[in-house]
């Protein structure tokens, strides 16, 4: 393994590192500060307002936590296998995003319950006119788009013989 090829999984790592830990920090001072069920007015629609998700995405499958989890955790799985195959620091930089959003989804429901996967998710970002979602939630939406893209525009070209 070349040092750059070293470097490609470090980032990645180092990206989502980074998501895990801005997520779990503002998830904390969300509880700590929110959970007396007052809203932080922010800009325009968007306000500051506490809410815990045992479902997935926008509130759908409340009750479905741990299957979820595990899902999450095949896919992070998955992901940092893929990095073996990255071609495009886009898409080094994408992996590392999804895997650190779900990382710290994963973290909420492992530790925020009562029992193994039975956590809920902490969401406080709240536009009013779209589902609550947390700092994770942007990383992983942000992280697929980019992947995406990376995927469709920085894909190394392919000679065909």
């Amino acid at each position: 393994m070349t040092q750059g090829q070293r470097r490609i999984p470090s980032l990645s790592l180092l990206v989502a590192a980074v998501v895990v830990g801005l997520d779990q920090l503002s998830k904390h001072w969300a509880v700590s500060q929110l959970n007396d069920g007052h809203a932080v007015h922010v800009l325009w629609t968007l306000q500051f307002n506490l809410a815990f998700n045992s479902g997935m995405a926008f509130g759908r499958g409340q009750g479905l936590g741990p299957i979820i989890g595990v899902v999450a955790v095949i896919v992070v799985v998955f992901l940092l296998l893929s990095l073996r195959q990255a071609s495009s620091k886009s898409s080094v930089v994408a992996i590392g995003l999804i895997v650190g959003g779900a990382m710290g989804n994963i973290v909420d429901r492992l530790f925020r319950g009562d029992a193994w996967l039975q956590g809920k998710v902490v969401d406080f970002i709240d536009f009013q006119w779209f589902p609550i979602f947390n700092i994770a939630d942007m990383c992983v939406n942000v992280g697929g788009g980019l992947l995406i893209v990376s995927y469709l525009f920085f894909q190394p070209k392919v000679d065909h013989v």
